[in-house]
């Protein structure tokens, strides 16, 4: 009996899950798609490298989709049982909620280890790909769109402007072209009557052919001396070829973006912390060594405890009635003055490098520190979904997309709006990082337990009648006192 139930719960549970998920992921998706449009349209760019995009950037919304699918599915499940009474004979048989909820409990912490697993293996090779095909298509140059009327200095060194465009989109009219690739201003003009737009075959450059045209070409500089010599030159037929080399969308060495936090697992992350904690140790040694040749009490410390030992001790500084100055002969005070605020300024500019180096270090290691912690906290948010969302189910007792859909999509912007915010306060060194990254999950775990005690007691919570009693006896109470 117990076994056809646990295949039950299971069957319910893949279904709506599946679909669920490829939803989430879409729709993630496409908010990126939607925040990059205007920097990616217009860029000439081909189907197959749109399609690589996505598929990177699928695959770095996993970790985001798994848990809101499992949480609209567990909702969508557990109230379809509800709605059909289903969840009632099986209580009426002596089966617990928490016995029911065990296969899919399995289920989703199977999912939990599927996440980490992938949050640890693939998600920094997607980043690695997504982050550095993102950026060349960011930085590339837009196609070329010559229209007709606008003067065009998409081409390096050109502006072109052509007064007419047929509706063929290659025959051109009244053709106008600036050449200043000289350096020199624009000393060299072409006019044509008409022409042609060929592109080339391999698309690296385009031919004007032009007709019934004139060439105007003023001469450089020669010997030193500015002679400006202006030839023009008439023509029937010729061809200026233009360079589109530019245009083609150049990749960018992959290796530079691997010493990135995103790019990295678990190992290479512990490798970095632990190389990140060393060189913040090497700092302090580095500053002993810098101030002890100002601040060397008559001898040289060179071990940075046993300096600040002798920096708090109270035999390290002379104690002088009066200004120090006044024990320094009228001769010397010049010269004295002179050195001591130059070793204040030397003393001042070192602190404020060492300074500087620590502080982007402790920014650097507190990245690495949250991105070591969101490999966890991610899977386990699967769990601790799952958790709230059957027991919501369960109360609710309504399935398909309806309430279902709303409650689990507020619970999980409840989730993700207090992730953002312990992030954001981790980094910002308010928080430790382990704080910051488990915040979202130490609130929301209280919640799941008291949804998961009130369907076991068939709570009401969610039944807008019993809201309604008490509003009645509430208005009933003021009434009687009233009179």
């Amino acid at each position: 009996m117990l076994k056809k139930l646990d295949i039950l719960i299971i069957r319910s549970f893949v279904g709506p899950f599946i679909v669920t998920f490829f939803v989430s992921l879409f729709v993630l998706v496409m908010q990126f798609f939607w925040l990059y449009m205007d920097e990616l349209i217009g860029k000439g760019l081909g189907v197959w490298m749109i399609l690589q995009l996505l598929f990177y950037m699928s695959a770095t919304m996993v970790p985001l989709a798994l848990p809101l699918g499992i949480l609209l599915a567990s909702i969508m499940t557990f109230g379809n049982l509800g709605e059909s009474f289903e969840l009632v004979a099986i209580k009426s048989a002596g089966i617990s909620l928490l016995r029911f909820m065990r296969p899919l409990l399995m289920v989703i912490i199977g999912l939990g280890g599927f996440a980490f697993l992938f949050n640890n293996n693939i998600i920094p090779v997607a980043n690695l790909k997504a982050l550095s095909l993102l950026y060349d298509l960011r930085n590339s140059k837009p196609s070329l769109n010559i229209k007709a009327g606008q003067f065009n200095k998409d081409i390096d060194g050109f502006a072109i402007r052509v007064g007419e465009k047929d509706r063929d989109g290659h025959t051109i009219r009244d053709v106008i072209i600036y050449d200043h690739s000289s350096g020199y201003g624009n000393d060299n003009v072409v006019i044509a009557k008409e022409g042609d737009m060929i592109p080339g075959t391999n698309k690296q450059v385009l031919v004007f052919r032009l007709k019934e045209g004139w060439r105007y070409d003023e001469s450089a500089v020669r010997g030193g001396i500015q002679n400006y010599e202006q030839k023009r030159i008439y023509f029937k037929k010729w061809d200026k070829v233009f360079d589109l080399s530019s245009f083609k969308l150049s990749r960018t060495n992959e290796d530079l973006f691997k010493d990135a936090y995103q790019m990295m697992n678990i190992r290479q992350l512990n490798e970095r912390i632990d190389s990140m904690g060393k060189d913040d140790q090497r700092i302090f040694k580095n500053v002993c060594n810098y101030l002890s040749p100002y601040l060397s009490f008559g001898i040289n410390v060179r071990d940075d405890t046993a300096f600040r030992e002798k920096l708090d001790s109270s035999t390290a500084v002379v104690a002088y009635d009066s200004s120090f100055i006044s024990y320094v002969p009228d001769s010397l005070r010049g010269r004295v003055v002179d050195l001591a605020m130059s070793h204040i300024r030397n003393s001042k500019g070192l602190l404020d490098i060492s300074a500087s180096d620590k502080k982007i270090k402790s920014d650097n290691l507190i990245k690495f520190n949250v991105e070591w912690h969101r490999k966890f906290t991610l899977s386990f948010a699967c769990i601790l979904l799952f958790l709230i969302g059957a027991p919501l189910g369960a109360i609710i007792r309504k399935g398909g997309v309806g309430m279902p859909m709303i409650i689990a999509i507020s619970f999980f912007i409840l989730f993700h709006i207090m992730t953002i915010v312990g992030e954001k306060l981790a980094k910002s060194a308010a928080l430790e990082p382990w704080i910051g990254m488990w915040l979202a999950t130490a609130m929301l775990l209280p919640i799941a337990f008291f949804l998961i005690n009130a369907a076991r007691k068939d709570s009401q919570i969610f039944n807008k009648e019993m809201y309604l009693r008490g509003w009645n006896s509430l208005r009933k109470l003021f009434a009687q006192k009233s009179s």
